[in-house]
């Protein structure tokens, strides 16, 4: 049964996944590079906390290349989202990435094996349609659409699994083996990228002095504490619903880019149009799940 607390927490780590896309401006190496070294220093770091609260590492052997290929899904995501705003634009892969709710709404019920909920899937939509009036939309960039939508989709699967695998196992646990196959995914990415993908086929694996912090705070705190919290929440809330709260991650990260980049930074009409559209379609979930979930227990 979820609590308040639960949803303040939900909120909390949205905010700092959208901190994150503060932090990428921030730091100086391309986002694949930036991915490798959030995912190493993401599974020491789980480690270390681990070990620290007496946790275990020790899981079967059926469970543990679950885990990894999990941890591929979830490189496979950031490698998608950043790349599709290397190829386009943030407009683009953000409203790639918004149609994650959706596809929780139609993978949920599909792998639970229950009924697909149609106000679910209609929020969903309203959503996106949130998304659509805050960014500038240009059918141009095909390529970053598409790149977006398998970022949304596959950020929507390893939330699905996740939510299967922490009935289970500790969701720290979790974290520590999904980011250390985040960490391989990533690795053996790197050859194929700097082949075909990277600035004059070199890869930049020589972070700078502030890169390092930066990189540490997006690891450990956006990454290590925010993962595993949510994981943690997949226990008492829907994934549909945790889906459909991290459609307000760009909205918190243009707040945030307001305060640091000044003036730059500030968004039209259509933007506070926009918001109040995905605010208004998170706020009405709780009270439509509870009417709708009594509706099909009264029947």
């Amino acid at each position: 049964m979820a609590t308040p607390a639960d949803y303040v927490k939900l909120h909390f780590i949205v905010f700092l996944w959208g901190f994150t896309a503060i932090l990428g401006l921030l730091i100086s190496i391309p986002s694949v590079e930036m991915v490798f070294y959030r995912t190493l220093l993401a599974a020491f770091g789980m480690g270390v906390v681990i070990v620290w609260t007496n946790g275990v590492f020790i899981v079967s052997s059926s469970d543990f290349i679950k885990l990894l290929l999990i941890g591929l899904i979830v490189s496979f995501h950031w490698l998608m989202f950043f790349g599709s705003g290397r190829v386009s634009n943030a407009s683009v892969s953000l409203v790639g990435f918004a149609t994650n709710s959706l596809w929780a709404a139609l993978l949920e019920p599909v792998m639970n094996r229950t009924r697909i909920k149609k106000f679910e899937l209609v929020l969903g939509l309203v959503v996106i349609t949130g998304l659509y009036v805050i960014f500038s939309f240009d059918f141009q960039y095909k390529l970053g659409l598409i790149l977006g939508i398998a970022a949304g989709f596959s950020a929507a699967l390893f939330s699905v699994l996740n939510a299967k695998m922490v009935r289970r196992i500790n969701a720290y646990t979790i974290t520590f083996y999904e980011m250390t196959g985040a960490f391989l995914g990533t690795a053996i990415f790197l050859p194929v990228y700097q082949m075909t993908l990277a600035e004059n086929e070199t890869l930049n694996l020589i972070p700078n002095e502030m890169d390092w912090l930066f990189l540490a705070i997006l690891a450990w705190v956006c990454t290590v504490y925010a993962f595993s919290t949510a994981v943690k929440l997949m226990k008492r809330l829907s994934v549909f619903f945790i889906q459909l709260t991290l459609n307000l991650e760009p909205v918190y990260g243009i707040l945030m880019a307001l305060v640091i980049f000044g003036d730059k930074e500030k968004m039209g009409w259509n933007f506070y149009i926009g918001t109040l559209i995905i605010i208004g379609a998170v706020a009405f979930y709780p009270a439509l799940k509870r009417r709708f979930d009594k509706s099909a227990f009264m029947q």
